[in-house]
């Protein structure tokens, strides 16, 4: 027997399902294991340039010291 009452209560138990699957869908985690998503991490922030190396010459500052020190000795010496 299909009275309006049931009718409603079979209607709000379809919404109800409808809305739960709604919900379950939103938590789903878009990357299947943790390497892609470690992956999609570090290519999001490379394009954001955080692993940008500083460009640090003091290297190239000490090289080029420790150079011209070794030919002033050798200079010095002749």
């Amino acid at each position: 027997m299909n009275t309006p009452r049931s009718r409603n209560a079979h209607a709000a138990l379809m919404s109800l399902e409808a809305a739960a699957a709604s919900a379950r869908g939103g938590f789903a985690c878009m990357f299947s294991n943790s390497d892609e998503y470690e992956t999609a991490l570090i290519r999001e922030r490379r394009a954001q340039g955080r692993y940008e190396r500083p460009r640090n010459r003091w290297p190239a500052l000490m090289f080029v010291g420790c150079a011209l020190l070794v030919a002033g000795t050798v200079l010095l010496l002749k």
